[in-house]
């Protein structure tokens, strides 16, 4: 596989992080997970202006060439050779080596991965718990897609112990965040509600795309708030957004069957405005 490490196309095979490097050490990187179809990297503006709002917050030097343009160009470089029609594309940022807690810069080094996205057939069944052994803190940071992934390693573990498809993530109250790969909706009537960003959810780039076809759509109204856990077993749908699979939706949380429907009209909706945007 060829990765791009600041610019230069290297087999991955040859590419040397050393033991200094920050975002092995301390979690010291953020990233963006995008979607590229047929040579479009999908919702691109979105993912830009988070990656540039994330690296602010982490007070890290955005280097003068990080523009919009640039690093559209530095994507498409590292999928020149790729024939597949869809990839999975993961845009690291993360400080220069050096230092301890305190870093001896705050320059970034960045690095683009690729990989083709296999074609893959829907589950019939796509079950969901609770993951409850360690809480999601709410805050800004949580918003956040660090390197540090360690929750959401543990939800996946724990998912597949227990055949699973996804868990869901809950904050110190005890009030839903997200699922371990995305953010989660639930629908009761023609109320849908996601947990609101102070929360402690990611913010999503699909997750911000659903909110604005709803916006739009007088059948239903939106809210972004607290979610308990008991609201899941009442819902009548639920669905989890990312930037890869789009909309999942939820067939079974413990012995709950949800509906589908409206799900697959947003899907419908999202499949026009990604191809439209």
């Amino acid at each position: 596989m060829i990765v791009n490490y600041n610019g230069n196309l290297i087999e991955d095979s040859l590419l040397n992080l050393g033991v200094e490097n920050r975002a092995f050490k301390y979690g010291d990187g953020i990233f963006e997970t995008i979607k590229v179809v047929n040579k479009k990297v999908i919702f691109w503006e979105d993912h830009y202006f988070r990656l540039m709002a994330s690296m602010r917050m982490l007070r890290m030097k955005i280097p003068m060439e990080f523009t919009l343009e640039f690093l559209e160009e530095e994507i498409q470089k590292t999928i020149t050779t790729s024939e597949s029609s869809e990839i999975r594309i993961r845009l690291n940022v993360y400080r220069k080596d050096g230092g301890l807690y305190k870093p001896n810069t705050n320059e970034v080094d960045y690095l683009i991965e690729a990989k083709e996205l296999k074609a893959s057939s829907s589950k019939s069944e796509y079950r969901i718990d609770l993951f409850k052994d360690f809480y999601n803190y709410s805050g800004l940071l949580s918003t956040v897609k660090t390197t540090n992934r360690m929750l959401n390693t543990l939800a996946a573990v724990f998912a597949e112990e227990n055949d699973l498809d996804n868990c869901v993530l809950l904050n110190e109250r005890k009030g839903v965040v997200e699922a371990i790969n995305g953010n989660i909706f639930i629908v009761k009537g023609t109320t849908i509600k996601t947990p609101a960003i102070s929360e402690g959810c990611i913010k999503g780039i699909i997750r911000k795309k659903v909110i604005e076809i709803l916006e739009k759509n007088e059948d239903y109204s939106i809210e972004e708030t607290t979610i308990s856990p008991f609201e899941i077993q009442k819902a009548d749908e639920v669905f989890i957004t990312n930037a890869i699979k789009g909309i999942q939706s939820v067939t079974n949380y413990r012995k709950k069957e949800f509906k589908v429907d409206i799900a697959s009209k947003i899907s419908k909706n999202l499949a026009v405005l990604t191809f439209t945007s």
